[in-house]
């Protein structure tokens, strides 16, 4: 048995099999759940493809986040496959890299930093009201962050972006709580993600994170994150709503 034996699992926002989703995926399947993937556009035939990677091969959703239309038809496009929902993943971020990342912190266009904060932070509130209709007591929405209660090295306006998910998400599980539904995050250590590569300068973080993690760090290693977030989407914490949990090797722990 595993501990998502007879879950329904929708987790948006895989593409490759280097993402912490497609992680995700692998180990809900390999605990027992129906799995259920989205991307879109472009990277919808790279998604189906990787899909194929799986233990067993999921239903692939087209899905925007930011398409209030996608939204809306959501919960018929689950409903072909599933009765509903007992989980949902927000794996989805995006900046520019070449106008809000990599030191351009005081130039940023807004409209690419309202992108950013659109697709980053005020999606996860979009696709969780979206799913609501298919989630009764006891559900379990889980999102990804970076740690944003501190300022990081060419992050910049995705640094705001996430800050904006972590509020988002202490208010998400305050109004969604008397529902019976939690709503969590967690806050992956670094990880040679394709968001990863997209952040210029990244390899900064490598040999930091490795040397002062006091539980060692493999930056190529997704495992510890997706079992983090398969155990949030479990039954195992029933009363833990509105925090961030730190999957990081203790790095944020640990002082200079």
């Amino acid at each position: 048995m595993g501990i998502l034996d007879g879950k329904r699992i929708l987790i948006a926002g895989v593409t490759l099999d280097s993402s912490i989703g497609f992680a995700t995926a692998k180990v809900a399947q390999e605990q027992g759940a129906t799995v259920l993937i989205s991307n879109f556009g472009r990277a919808l035939n790279i998604t189906k493809r990787i899909a194929k990677r799986l233990p067993t091969e999921p239903p692939v959703l087209e899905l925007d986040v930011t398409d209030e239309s996608h939204l809306e038809r959501l919960p018929d496009l689950v409903r072909e496959h599933v009765d509903g929902l007992d989980g949902l993943m927000h794996s989805i971020a995006y900046g520019n890299p070449e106008t809000i990342l990599g030191g351009k912190f005081l130039t940023g266009p807004w409209e690419d930093v309202a992108q950013a904060v659109h697709v980053s932070a005020y999606s996860f509130k979009s696709l969780t009201t979206a799913c609501l209709p298919l989630m009764g007591e006891g559900a379990s929405v889980v999102g990804m962050t970076f740690d944003a209660s501190v300022a990081w090295p060419g992050y910049d306006w995705m640094g705001f972006a996430k800050g904006a998910l972590e509020s988002c998400n202490r208010y998400l599980a305050r109004d969604l709580g008397p529902h019976g539904i939690r709503v969590n995050l967690v806050s992956a250590g670094a990880l040679k993600t394709l968001a990863a590569k997209a952040i210029p300068g990244f390899e900064r973080f490598e040999d930091e994170w490795t040397k002062r993690a006091p539980l060692g760090w493999d930056l190529n290693d997704l495992e510890p994150t997706a079992k983090t977030v398969v155990a949030v989407l479990s039954d195992f914490m029933p009363k833990t709503t509105g925090e961030i949990i730190h999957v990081d090797g203790g790095y944020h722990a640990m002082g200079a």
